[in-house]
């Protein structure tokens, strides 16, 4: 497979978005719904640059940009929220529910995971593409490898943050709504949404409402992923 040209690029590092993440990690009250899907996404991060130091990416400069591009999409949304401008319609129930006590940390960690990986991985691929100089494809093995180990993550975290057996009955809602999201089927519909875009780049106005019914899309499972189970 064709890789990428190595095109000059003052992105910032993986070191950077990783300071970044344990700067909130330390900020944050532990119950906060943010600090939950932080926490989780800061484990995924730690993963891929272990991985990159490793040799274990066919590409390590662009597994490296396409991890900077993916985490600042989600850390532009923090900074929306904490200055009082909208984020993402993706990333909105996530900041409007972080409070309530009738949501379970599994679902922020899942609607976090929502959110970045349903809309703002697509357009990491096409800003890593445009860094780069290169074409979606030239980006699947790392998409993959970065894939892989989110679903190796969402397993964990699944594990870590489930209720214990005696608690999740077969007619407990978190059952039901663990049931109705797929990291997997999120990762084939955000490789396909990005090939759309990346195709839709001499098209703005088409690739913006593309984007912009994506966002909303993704906004409206993450909201029913956080349906209160509590008062």
């Amino acid at each position: 497979m064709a890789h990428c040209e190595q095109v000059p690029t003052a992105a910032p590092s993986v070191d950077t978005v990783l300071f970044r993440m344990r700067a909130l990690d330390s900020a944050l009250p532990a119950r906060d719904g943010l600090a939950v899907f932080n926490r989780v996404y800061l484990a995924v991060t730690e993963a891929v640059d272990r991985h990159i130091d490793g040799g274990r990416f066919p590409d390590a400069r662009a597994a490296a940009a396409l991890d900077v591009r993916f985490a600042e999409r989600y850390l532009a949304a923090v900074d929306a929220a904490q200055e009082d401008r909208r984020p993402p319609a993706c990333w909105r129930p996530l900041f409007q529910l972080r409070r309530h006590p009738g949501v379970r940390p599994l679902q922020f960690a899942l609607a976090g995971i929502n959110a970045h990986i349903g809309h703002d991985l697509a357009l990491a691929v096409v800003d890593t593409c445009r860094t780069l100089g290169c074409e979606p494809v030239d980006l699947e093995d790392e998409f993959d490898r970065v894939g892989d180990l989110l679903v190796s993550l969402e397993e964990r975290i699944r594990d870590e943050l489930m209720p214990g057996p005696d608690l999740l009955q077969i007619a407990d809602p978190l059952t039901h709504l663990l049931g109705s999201w797929s990291l997997e089927r999120a990762r084939e519909a955000t490789w396909a949404s990005a090939r759309a875009l990346w195709a839709l780049r001499r098209l703005p106005d088409v690739a913006g409402e593309f984007t912009d019914r994506l966002d909303a899309a993704v906004g409206f499972a993450g909201r029913m992923l956080l349906t209160p189970l509590r008062d």
